[in-house]
């Protein structure tokens, strides 16, 4: 592996890492003046007021370094910023997220009541099938009946032809047998 690639991998890592580790903070109380750096002696950047959301980027000595939505970068005395967003912002966060709950709602009972039509006929289908299977099944016991009732008819008739041939060739031989008995 070359040494550019080792190096843009480690780069983005630590790019990523601070994406990852940034935190939002709001302006509370009055507007504040974002500065230069973490003191008031430094010169006046920009001006936030309350409410303003900001990326903090990190923490002083009672300073802290933070990105505007607009992208600027500036130190603000820490004890104004709060992590919490201000009641108005997080009740248009909740409208909104209430407003993708409706639609997911209305979407999920869209679907429920698709299923439950769907349901209605797949069992209506399967009633008709267990219909079919009962009717097959006792056309099947018919049918196996039909074919032993031929079967016993042609054995017993196999039997008596057996039996009257037996009996014929007796009366005709013509020997008379005598009593075995001898006293």
């Amino acid at each position: 592996m070359s040494r550019g690639i080792v190096v843009a991998c480690l780069a983005g890592l630590w790019l990523l890492a601070g994406a990852v580790q940034a935190e939002k903070a709001w302006v509370r109380g009055a507007p504040l003046n974002l500065r230069s750096g973490p003191g008031t002696a430094y010169r006046i950047l920009a001006s936030s007021q309350p409410g303003d959301p900001l990326e903090v980027l990190k923490r002083g000595d009672g300073w802290t370094q933070v990105r505007t939505v607009e992208g600027k970068t500036g130190w603000i005395a820490a004890g104004y910023l709060d992590p919490e967003a201000p009641p108005a912002v997080r009740l248009s966060q909740i409208e909104a997220e209430a407003e993708r709950l409706r639609s997911t709602l209305a979407s999920t009972t869209d679907e429920a009541d698709r299923l439950r039509e769907s349901n209605s006929s797949l069992s209506s289908s399967d009633s008709g099938q267990k219909e079919s299977i009962e009717r097959l099944t006792q056309e099947n016991y018919k049918l196996r009946a039909g074919t032993r009732y031929a079967e016993w008819l042609m054995g017993a008739l196999i039997f008596c032809t057996g039996m009257a041939l037996g009996a014929i060739l007796h009366g005709l031989s013509g020997r008379r047998r005598g009593s075995r008995l001898r006293l």
